[in-house]
């Protein structure tokens, strides 16, 4: 008996044909099971790009919450009459929130769903820029409502990456999980550009009102498109998992690598601004000397990933680290508009080495275990950047601001013994 092949329609109806369903070879059951089996895959197909389309809309939409501090922080400090230390204990209340939280609304997410809690989340964010332009009369009110905008943020990256890793698989879920991690850098170019060049014409309170309403419109876009609860499947944890090591000498180097990678970055995104406004920049120019070094951290991510697998990790992050510092440092002295031409390089210097610490993760920890390392690391580097900016604030109070850059060069610097001590395990690993 001939059996029909893929290549053909009614072969390919064969082919997707579940198993334990009984085809009696009639043409009209034939036409009726390609067209069934057409509109569950185009179906399939549709509920996998709304998946990554809201994962990435909200990534887009979180970082850019999180980078557009950079340009209100200024303007809070001129109203608000603060000391560095405060400014950077409000960066630090939101990105600590965020660190802080993750890991719970992980698990709140396992228990009330993805969609649900990545809408509330999201609400929460666009609340704190709400009630900021809205009753924002004490340094008080700002603290309080940049933790609860920190809280919001925390369900972003462990729940959209999640929704991204369960609707893709395989090499597609590789290209997915890459398009995503991409749209936070969109983000952080777009939201503070725009919101500097708002200001040029509009008041910062009118400027939070827009920004806050763009987020409760997204998060009502979530929670009406997202999957539903019902289709989404909680992990199970094996005893395998339980017994696997994670904090391995390896993971633990990469890991401290990756925390003060951070906290560099952090305390001299937090304090550029004012270093720009020494050499006579206004807020249009900050938030576009911003966007230039947000420009050059998304391409650093695609350019260090690619260092990364020709020379490797230990040679990637000895040159990134080592550019950092010495643009850091070259800054200080340069007039504007050469402090501008040298952003987009610093950027790919600053961002690129989290690409490739990032991606050495799975190298250096037991599969099983590789879904909580990447919490833990995550962890560590937010948590890391959210002290920085308070005791780089505390810093540039007693020391000023040219002696933190240095400091902050020095620091990045740290990283190249950690990268020695890294390598031979990622040698081992491969």
């Amino acid at each position: 008996m001939r059996t029909k092949q893929p290549g053909t329609l009614t072969g390919w109806a064969a082919a997707l044909t579940p198993p334990g369903v009984r085809r009696t070879g009639g043409s009209g059951l034939d036409t009726f099971v390609e067209r069934t089996a057409s509109v569950a895959t185009w179906a399939n197909i549709d509920s996998r790009a709304r998946a990554l389309v809201l994962a990435c809309t909200a990534h887009v939409l979180h970082d850019g919450y999180t980078d557009l501090l950079y340009v209100i922080l200024p303007l809070w400090q001129r109203e608000f009459g603060l000391t560095l230390a405060a400014v950077g204990l409000l960066r630090s209340l939101y990105t600590g929130a965020m660190a802080t939280f993750q890991i719970p609304s992980a698990i709140a997410a396992e228990r009330f769903g993805a969609t649900r809690m990545l809408a509330i989340g999201t609400a929460f964010a666009a609340g704190c820029y709400l009630v900021a332009a809205g009753k924002a009369t004490t340094y008080e009110t700002l603290a309080l409502a940049l933790f609860a905008g920190g809280l919001g943020s925390s369900v972003q990256h462990p729940v959209s990456s999640n929704l991204v890793a369960r609707a893709f698989s395989g090499a597609a879920s590789r290209v997915a999980l890459g398009t995503y991690n991409f749209s936070g850098d969109i983000g952080k170019i777009a939201l503070p550009a725009a919101a500097a060049a708002m200001l040029v014409v509009l008041p910062w309170h009118s400027v939070l009102w827009i920004v806050g309403g763009i987020g409760l419109c997204v998060a009502v876009v979530i929670a009406a498109l997202g999957p539903p609860a019902s289709s989404e499947s909680k992990p199970k944890i094996t005893e395998t998992q339980n017994a696997a090591p994670m904090f391995t000498i390896g993971f633990s180097s990469l890991l401290g690598i990756g925390a003060i990678d951070s906290a560099v970055r952090m305390g001299f995104l937090t304090f550029l601004p004012f270093v720009l406004t020494h050499r006579g920049a206004t807020i249009a120019t900050i938030g576009f000397a911003l966007s230039l070094v947000f420009a050059g951290g998304a391409a650093g991510k695609f350019v260090c990933g690619y260092l990364g697998s020709r020379i490797g990790v230990l040679a990637t992050v000895c040159l990134t680290e080592a550019l950092t510092a010495v643009a850091i440092v070259g800054l200080l002295p340069l007039s504007l508009p050469f402090a501008l031409a040298l952003l987009p390089f610093l950027g790919i210097a600053l961002n690129g080495t989290s690409s490739v610490l990032y991606g050495s993760v799975p190298e250096v920890v037991a599969k099983e275990r590789r879904q909580r390392a990447f919490g833990v690391f995550y962890t560590a580097g937010v948590g890391a950047g959210a002290i920085s900016p308070v005791a780089s604030g505390a810093f540039s109070d007693a020391f000023g601001i040219p002696l933190l850059m240095t400091v902050l060069a020095g620091l990045a610097l740290v990283t190249i013994p950690l990268a020695a001590v890294l390598s031979p395990r990622l040698r081992a690993a491969s």
